[in-house]
């Protein structure tokens, strides 16, 4: 079921979003060469404390999880898609790191996720992270009252498939609110004019991977956590929690 939330809500869930953004800003600050993945998690965590907020993230356990997530931010670098577990990995010159986060609030929920490269940059790592960026986008261009979840959905991959990229079939962006992950699913690939309409107060957390090597398999990490690559190819991720009203779709988490 998809519960609408009154502006008084979308208001507080913007609160939680924002300290999603501070969080993502100094991960990202933080990370640099020689820097592990458990100091960027502690600095994420940082953030949480000054807030007053907590992680949706830590402890969560779904159904395919073999043990509960053991930290406030996921750390997914170079092949890894998604889903990295922070570990004592120091980050080297020209690594590729996505950085996934979420906050609860006052009982509202915030996430979101945002691709960057560390030191030297490969000119094929900016361009497959511009279009994770730019596939975030035209998906929240197209989350306006009235339109369905395909049209974002046919936004997003639309843009990836014209750039070439995989995309992690079967994961996507979701509803968000009182948890972290709620009803609709929000596909990154799909046919517009299907699909559940959208209507003023529905808030969603959208979400486009790409696999720059074109392909769409992965496979899970030892650890049971982490998604990676078929192909060993590297991957991007950029997510907002973007809320719909008449007036136009509204970033809650806009950094």
């Amino acid at each position: 079921m998809v519960e609408l939330k009154t502006d008084a809500s979308i208001d507080a869930m913007y609160e939680a979003g924002q300290v999603v953004a501070r969080a993502l800003t100094a991960a990202q600050k933080a990370a640099d060469v020689g820097v592990s993945l458990l100091e960027l998690d502690e600095v994420a965590h940082d953030v949480l404390r000054e807030a007053g907020a907590t992680s949706p993230f830590l402890g969560y356990r779904p159904s395919f999880a073999p043990t509960p997530f053991p930290a406030v931010l996921c750390v997914s670098v170079n092949d890894a898609i998604v889903h990295g577990v922070p570990d004592r990995y120091r980050l080297r010159d020209g690594d590729l790191v996505s950085i996934d986060f979420g906050a609860e609030l006052g009982g509202w929920v915030g996430d979101s996720a945002l691709s960057f490269v560390v030191g030297t940059p490969r000119r094929a790592d900016l361009r497959l992270i511009e279009t994770a960026e730019r596939a975030l986008a035209v998906g929240t261009e197209a989350a306006v009252v009235g339109n369905r979840i395909g049209d974002i959905a046919h936004a997003i991959g639309t843009v990836c498939r014209a750039a070439g990229y995989g995309i992690p079939d079967g994961f996507g962006g979701h509803g968000i609110g009182r948890r972290m992950h709620e009803d609709p699913s929000v596909p990154n690939e799909g046919r517009p004019g299907r699909g559940m309409r959208l209507r003023h107060g529905m808030v969603l957390a959208i979400e486009p991977m790409v696999i720059a090597g074109g392909t769409d398999g992965f496979h899970a990490a030892l650890d049971g956590w982490t998604l990676k690559t078929d192909d060993g190819s590297r991957a991007a991720h950029a997510e907002h929690t973007v809320a719909i009203a008449e007036s136009g779709p509204r970033i809650l988490t806009a950094r």
